[in-house]
């Protein structure tokens, strides 16, 4: 099976203009790699040096995009790998899931002064340390949503697909690779889009590292905002503003729209839509003869080589059996060690924080939450509708796509001397002015997760709508609602998770010598991380950590479990 099958009207693939330009377009990626990556082991001097001249942006876009990209390639093997783990054990469900649950709502902030220490040591005196830590920060913001995907995908596989792989003897990895990926690939690819455009949300936070008692910026469209709203440039953020959404209309044009139009290979349906994404990028890799020659005489061979070295008859029971327990003691034992760690150095940190400031947190934490609460079901009345309808249209798709990536993108702090002029102005707090900023990270999960699950609604279910004449409420409650709903599930929980995350930066607001500060968990963990206040910092991770598996046990764990059992395609 080809992975870029030509189409129908071609013929034979020959060398030709088509191939000429792909050589020219990897030529010019990998001189831009070299470029962009020779800045990242730079001297330590270097950095916090920002130039507000237009003329720079392009350069510290570029390092931005590469940044990202890094932490999305580590995302993707992340999602994978924990998603399939979380999936196959009711270990790893009752513990992996409820984790993840945890790690994505923990800010940003908290991985950053935990994770910054780390990597400096392992390169003194060079920013590859810091661009390390700059990187797993971003890596946060990316690997949570697209492991909640999968591990979606993977509870919600139709058992005919699973009974066929059984009856054909296929193996963990011919699984994996044959049945798995193909049936999470629509939900995965939008998820990740959406993950890959939140990135930029969180720019300005992951590219200011504070590292031995000083602030250090990295180059980057991120440091160039944040120095801009420092001297308030208007001028310098909007200019930046600007060519971030061209970068992000230019990925989405280059890379994005062709894997969409890709993975509708894998679309589980009887008769294909009459209207399917089509991509120019995509037809000039269907057209290229050396696309055509490295997929057959290298990517294939390799790929079903390893398959095969992966795929060995298994070894005797006992073998077996001995392995699980010397694998589950030794993961034991480490799982024993960190938490031993993690509890003496929590109780150092926290050493000296008495009883009325952890009931104090924890009803920072409840204000939070009842602002979570509020932006997820805000940003739910208007996302259903509008992803439901972007989804059923490919040419809608077409351009609403890059249009909802740029939104999800736009930083936050573009609208802060709006925010503080109307609150000035009407005479009030950021208590409840926290919730449209918080939603800004928040509604666009569940955007792009019902898009992927109407995109993968089937093409015979829809035209047996049609001919039945089912429209209007009764198709929304027969076949969209119900067919839409696990996504909607796995849409709200990452949801959640982006609220708690957008808390740093949604109740902590400051513009033109104004700071006005919401009375939250969030505000309470940015102050602590300002003033270098890393058992304050711990504190309120901990309490929000204790709330969000509250609300896991309460409210999702009971929704996800109606998602696999009753509402998926069999």
């Amino acid at each position: 099976m080809s992975w870029f099958p030509a189409p129908a009207i071609a013929r034979r693939r020959t060398f030709g203009w088509v191939d000429l330009l792909v050589l020219l377009a990897v030529l010019l990626l990998l001189l831009g790699v070299v470029r962009l990556g020779s800045g990242m082991a730079a001297p330590l001097r270097t950095a916090s040096h920002i130039s507000l001249s237009p003329w720079s942006l392009p350069l510290y876009a570029g390092e931005s995009l590469l940044r990202i990209v890094i932490a999305f390639v580590f995302s993707l093997v992340f999602a994978v790998a924990y998603g399939y783990a979380a999936a196959k054990t009711n270990l790893g469900r009752r513990l992996l899931v409820p984790l993840l649950d945890i790690l994505q709502s923990v800010p940003v902030l908290g991985f950053l002064s935990a994770t910054v220490a780390f990597f400096a040591g392992l390169f003194p005196g060079s920013t590859a340390g810091l661009e390390m830590a700059s990187v797993f920060a971003i890596f946060t913001a990316q690997a949570w949503n697209m492991a909640f995907s999968f591990y979606h995908s993977e509870m919600t596989l139709p058992r005919d697909l699973q009974e066929a792989s059984t009856v054909y003897r296929l193996g963990r990895w011919q699984r994996l690779w044959y049945l798995e990926l193909p049936s999470s690939a629509i939900s995965l690819i939008l998820n990740s889009m959406m993950s890959f455009g939140g990135s930029w949300f969180f720019l300005a936070a992951s590219e200011n590292v504070t590292y031995a008692g000083r602030s250090y910026l990295l180059p980057g469209v991120g440091s160039y905002m944040a120095v801009a709203e420092q001297r308030g440039d208007a001028g310098a953020m909007v200019a930046a503003v600007l060519v971030m959404i061209l970068l992000i209309v230019l990925v989405d044009q280059i890379f994005w729209r062709p894997v969409i139009a890709w993975s509708q290979r894998f679309k589980m349906e009887q008769t294909r839509a009459a209207d399917e994404p089509t991509s120019f990028v995509l037809m000039i890799l269907q057209r290229s003869m050396l696309v055509e020659m490295l997929e057959r005489r290298v990517l294939r061979p390799t790929l079903e080589g390893a398959l095969r070295a992966l795929s060995r008859p298994p070894r005797p029971a006992q073998v077996r059996r001995l392995g699980r327990g010397a694998l589950g003691s030794a993961g034991g034992l480490l799982a024993v060690a960190l938490l031993a760690w993690a509890a003496f150095s929590g109780a150092h940190l926290l050493h000296g924080i008495g009883g009325a400031q952890v009931l104090h947190v924890l009803w920072l934490g409840i204000l939070t939450l009842l602002r979570v609460a509020a932006a997820v079901l805000l940003g739910a009345l208007w996302t259903v509708p509008v992803g439901v309808y972007i989804g059923l249209s490919p040419r809608v798709s077409g351009w609403a796509q890059p249009v909802a990536q740029i939104a999800a993108s736009f930083p936050a702090n573009m609208l802060f001397p709006v925010v503080v002029a109307l609150l000035l102005r009407m005479d009030t707090g950021l208590d409840i002015g926290a919730i449209p900023l918080m939603m800004l990270g928040t509604q666009w999960y569940i955007l792009f997760n019902v898009m992927a699950g109407t995109m993968a609604i089937p093409s015979d279910l829809k035209e047996a709508a049609r001919v039945f004449g089912v429209r209007g409420g009764l198709r929304w409650r027969q076949l969209i609602l119900p067919a839409i709903f696990p996504s909607l599930v796995t849409g709200g929980v990452t949801a959640a998770g982006g609220a708690w995350n957008a808390s740093i930066v949604a109740e902590v607001v400051g513009w033109g010598g104004h700071l006005l500060v919401a009375q939250g968990v969030g505000a309470y963990i940015t102050l602590a991380t300002a003033h270098g206040h890393f058992g304050d910092i711990l504190l309120g991770i901990a309490v929000m950590s204790v709330l969000v598996v509250a609300m896991n046990r309460l409210v999702w764990r009971p929704l996800y479990r109606l998602a696999e059992t009753k509402y998926h395609l069999d």
